[in-house]
């Protein structure tokens, strides 16, 4: 009788049954190939020591057919095969992955996959080097690679190219276990992500701010908070969206901005000014929230928070209704960059608490720009104190 086997995604099985049934599989943790057969009434499981699903399936056949012993005797270990982006993506993707935020997990997905169709899945990841990481830049840039095959700024091609990089420092300092390293190193250490030279970032001015609030009583009421409490707080669109009302406390006049949805992943707790105070106790009225209830509620489901694509929109309409001249780069992140430039006097560590920023060059190079008021002003106060 021929042996019977049986397929999966994560096993594969030779023979029968109580007779001379073989099963492989990968290791969950370092993507290894085990086998598994009985011997003597005992299961008995070993590693192959390599990481070939194709090489593994046929040795589980051999040794279900008798051909081949499950772990070859008195035989010196076999130079591991060498890792492919395919495996290290896997394993990366099972193991380190699925500790992050749902957004940074989608996010990985889609760029590991969008790596592998650029590199190929049996591209070996030692073997990566300048001019790949230079090829795949003019081709991001251009639009030939990504999800939606349109040209992408620096900015995005910065965020790809620094978690590929991320991905392979930490597989140089994982193991496998065998207790050696999935990769001696990195490749691509070394090498400078692209910048842009003249980086659009514009902040947004009072005459701005005042019409938008202006404009702002013409649209939903979520739209007036979110922009108060980005000018108010200095903080991302996205961590305004996901606050609950029990991260509001009004008897203390505090936020507080939960880790998980802030990019840096601090959680922190400010202060609130006297407008944020009371745009949020009008918030209340709208929406009379309690405990984990969302301060800003999507607008057909009460138990979610709004997203930030439709505070973006929201957004857009809103300029229109302003009749501000359209101007690239203005937006939700415009509003931290007029409250980081507006406390330009503040210490720069308290100014990082209240804003959430994790470091305080970020806020120099990145957020705070002088108008020229303040710069005549300064020049003139110098003049004075050296006449």
């Amino acid at each position: 009788m021929m042996a019977r086997t049986k397929k999966s995604r994560r096993s594969y099985s030779a023979g029968e049954w109580g007779r001379n049934r073989v099963r492989v599989y990968p290791d969950p943790k370092t993507g290894m190939i085990q086998i598994e057969w009985s011997e003597n009434g005992n299961r008995l499981r070993r590693s192959l020591k390599h990481r070939d699903w194709n090489r593994a399936k046929q040795q589980a056949d051999e040794v279900a057919a008798g051909l081949a012993q499950p772990v070859a005797a008195d035989v010196p270990d076999p130079d591991p095969e060498p890792l492919t982006l395919g495996t290290l993506f896997e394993i990366y993707g099972e193991e380190v992955t699925p500790t992050k935020a749902k957004a940074s997990r989608k996010y990985d997905r889609a760029t590991m996959k969008m790596f592998l169709r650029f590199f190929g899945n049996r591209r070996k990841a030692r073997t990566l080097s300048q001019r790949d990481w230079d090829r795949f830049i003019r081709a991001r840039r251009a639009g030939s690679v990504g999800g939606g095959r349109k040209a992408v700024g620096y900015r995005t091609v910065q965020r790809d190219l620094k978690f590929l990089r991320a991905i392979l420092n930490w597989a140089a300092r994982s193991r496998d276990e065998e207790g050696r390293l999935l990769l001696e190193s990195n490749p691509l250490r070394g090498l400078k992500v692209p910048r842009e030279k003249n980086p659009i970032r514009v902040l947004l001015t009072d005459t701005e701010y005042e019409g938008l609030l202006k404009a702002s009583r013409q649209m939903d009421w979520r739209f007036r908070v979110a922009l108060v409490l980005a000018h108010e707080t200095g903080h991302r669109i996205g961590a305004i969206c996901q606050l609950r009302w029990s991260d509001i406390d009004l008897e203390s006049r505090t936020i507080r901005w939960r880790g998980e949805h802030e990019k840096t992943g601090y959680e922190h707790l400010t202060p609130m000014t006297d407008s944020a105070k009371v745009i949020l106790v009008n918030a209340r009225k709208h929406n009379p929230g309690i405990g984990d209830a969302p301060v800003l509620p999507a607008p057909k489901n009460p138990t979610a928070c709004m997203t930030r694509w439709l505070a973006s929109s929201w957004w857009s309409k809103a300029e229109r209704l302003a009749e501000l001249e359209p101007k690239k780069g203005r937006g939700w992140h415009s509003l931290r960059r007029k409250f980081a430039s507006d406390l330009m006097d503040a210490p720069l560590k308290v100014l990082c608490d209240l804003g959430g920023w994790k470091t305080a060059m970020t806020i120099l190079q990145c957020y705070q720009r002088p108008n020229q008021d303040r710069l005549r002003k300064t020049l003139e106060e110098y003049r004075q104190v050296n006449s």
